[in-house]
C-alpha cells in the first residue's frame, strides 16, 4: 500500500479537505475492496449518470439502496427459505452471499429512482446545480461605485417613506 503525505495541500489551500479525505479514502480502501458484486457506472446525459448492479438470485426485499452523507450504499441480504435449504447443489455458481457496495457521491448529485430488472439493479443519479451555484451576469457601472450606488438608493428609499408618511 503507499502512503501519500497530504500535508501540503492543507497548508495551500483553504477548503479542499473534502478532496483530500476523498483521496485518502481512495487509496486505503482500493485494496479491501472486494469484486462482488459486479458493477457498471456509465454516463447517460451531460449530468446524468446510471450505476448497474449485477444481483442474480437477489429479490426486491433482500436489496436496500441508501443515501447517507454523500456515500450511495447498496446492501443485499439474501434470506434462505426452507425449500432452499432442502436442495442439494452439485456446483453452486451463482452466487448470493451477502454484500455492501458503496459509492461516494459529489456535491448536488442526487438519486434519482432505482429499478430491479433481468437481474440488474439499475440505479439513476443526477447532478442538480442549485441556482446560488450558477453562473450568473454581473452589470458593470460606469462613473459611481458600488457604496456610492447603495447609499443613493437608501435615501431614494427614505424619500418615498417619508412622502408617503405625510399624505
Amino acid at each position: 500500500m503507499r502512503n501519500f503525505d497530504l500535508a501540503p495541500l492543507y497548508r495551500a489551500t483553504v477548503g479542499f479537505d473534502q478532496l483530500a479525505d476523498l483521496i485518502d479514502r481512495v487509496f486505503t480502501s482500493d485494496v479491501s475492496q472486494p469484486g462482488y458484486p459486479p458493477y457498471n457506472i456509465e454516463k447517460t446525459a451531460d449530468d446524468a449518470y446510471r450505476i448497474s448492479i449485477a444481483v442474480a438470485g437477489f429479490s426486491e426485499d433482500e436489496l436496500a439502496v441508501e443515501v447517507k452523507d454523500n456515500t450511495l450504499i447498496v446492501t443485499g441480504r439474501k434470506t434462505e427459505t426452507e425449500e432452499e435449504k432442502n436442495r442439494t447443489f452439485l456446483h453452486r455458481g451463482i452466487a448470493t452471499r451477502a454484500f455492501e457496495r458503496r459509492f461516494t457521491l459529489a456535491d448536488h448529485v442526487r438519486v434519482i429512482g432505482a429499478t430491479l430488472e433481468n437481474g440488474m439493479l439499475h440505479i439513476d443519479l443526477r447532478r442538480e446545480i442549485p441556482e446560488a451555484l450558477k453562473p450568473r451576469r454581473i452589470e458593470i457601472n460606469t462613473g459611481k461605485t458600488v457604496e456610492m450606488k447603495a447609499v443613493e438608493e437608501a435615501e431614494t428609499v427614505e424619500e418615498e417613506k417619508s412622502a408617503k408618511a405625510k399624505n
